[in-house]
């Protein structure tokens, strides 16, 4: 029965096992809204919950991928701990953040030299306890490196988000939530591929503003975000 028991409190502690009603509740006081109610309606919890790793999933860069996050973003960059992003495909556009309302103070870029450290980064800085987002773009093939990272997203107390391609939905992944992206004339449609303890829901269309390049004309408008930079 110990060793039940213990192996009960090891799945628990990863993030395995949903606890029904008490921890949908619990979890739902933990949650910052998306800024969109749209995307609050589809996520469980009605927002970005604490604690948690995110797949967020699309075919090509530009889909709306991070144009969902930037009111979080913006949010969380008030705060005292870091919002860090590990190996973007692309330099962040500084003056779109600033637009969005994020503090560049509270933002850092890490760049790995190997796809082993990247997966090193991404895990100590979720579990550091420093970071209130950590952002990182990883390929396919990295089912177990997913577990480690959810685990170590609860150990720091820290949201992730993992930009991967569309191709990655039909792996298995150990992320609680799984976010498909599709790019529309009127913003990106978002199904939830997975969205523990909650049942599925339909497509919705999430009304984020079109992406706006650094060569824009200056009668343009405002900035938006955009990346800009050769790939790495």
């Amino acid at each position: 029965m110990a060793t039940e028991t213990g192996s009960l409190h090891k799945l628990l502690h990863k993030g395995e096992v949903w606890r029904g009603r008490q921890a949908a509740e619990q979890s739902r006081h933990r949650c910052l809204s998306s800024g969109f109610p749209q995307l609050d309606a589809l996520l469980p919890g009605q927002g970005w919950q604490a604690s948690q790793l995110v797949e967020l999933l699309y075919s090509d860069e530009g889909s709306g991928e991070l144009g969902v996050l930037l009111p979080l973003l913006a949010e969380l960059s008030q705060q005292e701990r870091w919002v860090l992003w590990v190996d973007p495909p692309h330099i962040p556009y500084a003056p779109a953040l600033l637009d969005a309302g994020v503090n560049l103070d509270r933002v850092q870029v890490v760049r790995s030299n190997s796809r082993r450290d990247r997966l090193w980064c991404l895990e100590q800085s979720l579990k550091s306890g420093c970071c209130s987002a950590v952002l990182g773009w990883l390929p396919a093939g990295q089912e177990k490196a997913i577990r480690r990272l959810q685990v170590a997203a609860v150990e720091g107390d820290c949201r992730g988000f993992l930009f991967r391609h569309s191709r990655c939905q039909s792996q298995h992944s150990a992320a609680p939530c799984r976010l498909l992206l599709e790019p529309h004339p009127e913003g990106v449609t978002v199904s939830a591929l997975k969205r523990r303890g909650g049942w599925p829901l339909p497509p919705r269309l999430i009304p984020v503003s079109p992406v706006v390049s650094q060569t824009a004309e200056p009668d343009a408008g405002p900035a938006r975000l955009t990346l800009v930079g050769t790939s790495t």
